[in-house]
């Protein structure tokens, strides 16, 4: 056995905040033995450039083949270790928070394990959510009731730890048995949509993802930018987790209440939802990483 934790991260033009994670992760890890990984998705600013000048992590260069398909590479890469820490290039982790996650992840039947999760300005990031459905395609999750929310904002849920039906991946501790069971994330989702189906795949498995509020770390988003397209993948790749776990009838309604929702959107300003709509109608208008012909979705 090499490092009691492999330490991987995927990067995409993340020159912004590579450098602040990896800072962070000696006082993160403690006394905790690890190793890190970093496979760059073909990024064109200054990352490789960063990564190249630090001498406490290995880099991979890659095509960008998508973010599971990456981790799962950087995976592969790391020395064979017992945990594997799965990190987004733009989070910090407090000191010690390693340490207080693998006591948690250590329990009979523990997978994965989150930490609470802070923005930039110190408030609350709600990271926990429940299993999308029907009912929670809404996005009615300001109303907080749970049939119709996804995303879980009562601040009681974030005081202490507790199981959770999956949450975002930003920041995970996962069980190498587990992580190696599911045969890592899968990369047909090129991004988004991959975290919810590992934790669910686990569940599935009899794996727990438990939310451990005792560690802590800081998500400061858009790592890897935003843009049309990736909210695009975000609502396409939804709709393809539903027909994957729930079948044919509760893809079409998700998908109805998806078009009606991006639509409302769309009327209210956002005009990221303007190409989401042409993309859920048009699968020739879909993002060529997710396969304009892919026969999970409807057409």
């Amino acid at each position: 056995m090499g490092a009691e934790v492999a330490a991987v991260v995927v990067t995409y033009n993340s020159a912004r905040h590579i450098d602040a994670l990896l800072d962070s992760l000696p006082a993160a890890f403690g006394d905790v033995p690890y190793t890190t990984v970093v496979v760059d998705n073909g990024s064109t600013d200054e990352t490789l450039t960063l990564l190249r000048r630090r001498g406490d992590c290995s880099v991979v260069e890659s095509v960008n083949d998508g973010y599971g398909a990456g981790m799962n590479r950087a995976v592969r890469y790391a020395p064979e270790a017992a945990e594997i820490l799965v990190l987004n290039p733009d989070v910090e982790l407090d000191p010690d928070s390693v340490p207080r996650m693998l006591r948690v992840l250590r329990r009979p039947d523990v997978g994965i394990v989150v930490p609470r999760t802070r923005e930039v300005d110190g408030s609350l990031s709600p990271t926990l959510r429940r299993t999308p459905t029907v009912a929670r395609a809404g996005g009615l999750s300001f109303t907080r009731l749970p049939a119709f929310a996804e995303r879980i904002e009562d601040p009681r849920a974030y005081a202490t730890e507790h199981p959770v039906d999956w949450a975002v991946g930003a920041i995970w501790l996962v069980d190498r048995e587990c992580f190696d069971a599911l045969g890592g994330f899968d990369p047909s989702y090129f991004l988004y949509s991959e975290e919810t189906d590992f934790a669910l795949r686990a569940r599935d498995r009899g794996w727990l993802t438990v939310y451990a509020p005792a560690a802590g770390g800081m998500h400061v988003g858009g790592g890897s930018g935003t843009s049309h397209e990736t909210h695009t993948m975000m609502m396409v790749n939804r709709v393809r987790l539903v027909r994957r776990r729930r079948g044919v009838r509760a893809a079409w309604m998700y998908y109805g209440i998806t078009l009606l929702v991006e639509l409302r959107r769309g009327l209210l300003g956002h005009r990221a939802s303007w190409p989401t709509l042409r993309a859920l109608v048009r699968p020739s208008r879909r993002p060529v990483a997710l396969g304009a012909s892919d026969a999970v979705l409807p057409r």
